[in-house]
């Protein structure tokens, strides 16, 4: 390996290493002190955007994202305690904007959705196997060599005066 080729594989090394911790926190919405902002950071990785759905709102780019992060920032920069702010936020936007939502009535198909998909699906499966293995048993066998003896006899019975 050459040395401009090292060189090469070390950086496309640390950018594929490096690139998941970049988030979309802008310098403009970081707080000052420092300790307010890693629980600002913290606390924006378990809330969902909205928008994306399936991204937090400190990974994603968009707008109403970045509003929330905003949000949450002025909340814990007036004091409110990590369940306050994240309260707060449930309380506009519900439970759904939540990454990991808490087990409640109206949060039932969040968690039981998956699993009654793949039951659905593995049911769907064991079905068609089943319908399949009907067909084949019910599909006529193929001539032994003492049919194939017996129908040449009849064919030449039937071509013969």
């Amino acid at each position: 390996m050459t040395g401009k080729t090292l060189l090469t594989a070390i950086v496309l090394i640390a950018i594929v290493c490096f690139s998941g911790q970049a988030g979309a926190v802008n310098p403009g919405e970081m707080l000052k002190d420092p300790a307010l902002e890693i629980r600002a950071r913290k606390l924006s990785q378990g809330l969902r955007c909205v928008v994306c759905q399936n991204q937090s709102i400190d990974d994603s780019n968009a707008p109403l994202a970045q509003d929330l992060r905003i949000l949450l920032r002025e909340r814990i920069s007036a004091g409110d305690t990590d369940s306050q702010a994240v309260g707060f936020l449930v309380a506009r936007y519900g439970n759904f904007v939540l990454l990991n939502p808490p087990l409640h009535a109206n949060t039932i198909a969040l968690w039981a959705g998956p699993a009654i998909v793949l039951l659905i699906a593995g049911l769907s499966f064991g079905f068609y196997l089943r319908r399949r293995e009907d067909a084949e048993r019910d599909r006529p066998e193929r001539f032994t060599s003492e049919d194939e003896r017996r129908l040449e006899e009849l064919l030449q019975k039937e071509i013969a005066p």
